[in-house]
């Protein structure tokens, strides 16, 4: 492993980390580990202790959008490794240590086993399992204020079929939103741009307020993801289309 030398003169050029390929290591994994040891959320992540640089997403959509509101009561759909949870539990003070404020309730489900996380709830659970509305709802008490998440469907390596199989993952998750959101929640998804999730932005105008769709920061530029924020839950049985307010 090296690093580029700086330029002589006035200042200094970052210095970047390169890596050189071992034998029996194939060159796309040394170019991903030479992209993740100069990606600046990833330093930044473990300077600040979360447990990937996925946190940084959901950190400034909120700072955008403002709906991890203290008190509030979150879900997190594939919440591993639980980053998004680890935000969110401070954002919603669910530890209840800013005393003048409520004190929210953070649940991450995942289908493998997460490591705890203080201040959250983490379940193993299936969400598309027939009782899993019933199941969340009464680990939080009630009904949820925000729905979120960051889950992708295992990479098949064609792109096409890639495309479809989030946003397949991302319409079951907007159902189980419809089941456990309070009216004037919010829901928060990963997609892919692609071109086939149409049916999911109408299903959305109809059911929510506001629909914005963002491509934030923390997201890679060369990475054709986005987040689609739907706020103001209309709730069940609502048919109105809204027009979309989408800032991207």
């Amino acid at each position: 492993m090296t690093t580029d030398k700086p330029n002589s003169g006035r200042g200094q050029r970052e210095l970047r980390v390169r890596v050189k390929t071992a034998k029996g290591r194939k060159l796309s994994s040394t170019l991903w580990l030479e992209r993740q040891l100069n990606d600046p959320y990833v330093q930044r992540a473990k300077k600040e202790g979360y447990r990937g640089r996925a946190a940084f997403k959901i950190l400034e959509l909120d700072d955008k959008f403002g709906f991890l509101k203290p008190g509030a009561r979150v879900v997190d759909l594939g919440c591993a490794p639980g980053g998004w949870c680890q935000v969110a539990v401070t954002r919603v003070n669910a530890l209840g240590d800013r005393k003048n404020k409520p004190q929210g309730t953070v649940l991450g489900v995942d289908l493998q086993e997460v490591e705890a996380i203080s201040g959250a709830q983490i379940h193993q659970l299936d969400f598309l399992s027939e009782d899993a509305d019933t199941l969340v709802k009464g680990w939080l008490g009630g009904k949820a204020d925000v729905v979120m998440s960051d889950m992708a469907a295992a990479s098949s390596g064609h792109k096409g079929t890639d495309h479809l199989r989030i946003i397949m993952l991302c319409e079951a998750a907007a159902q189980f939103a419809f089941d456990v959101l309070e009216e004037g929640g919010t829901f928060v998804a990963k997609v892919l741009a692609g071109g086939a999730e149409l049916e999911l932005q109408t299903t959305l105008k109809k059911n929510f307020t506001k629909v914005a769709n963002v491509k934030p920061p923390a997201s890679r530029a060369d990475s054709s993801e986005k987040f689609v924020v739907a706020m103001g839950f209309r709730g069940r049985g609502h048919d109105e289309v809204s027009e979309a307010d989408d800032p991207a």
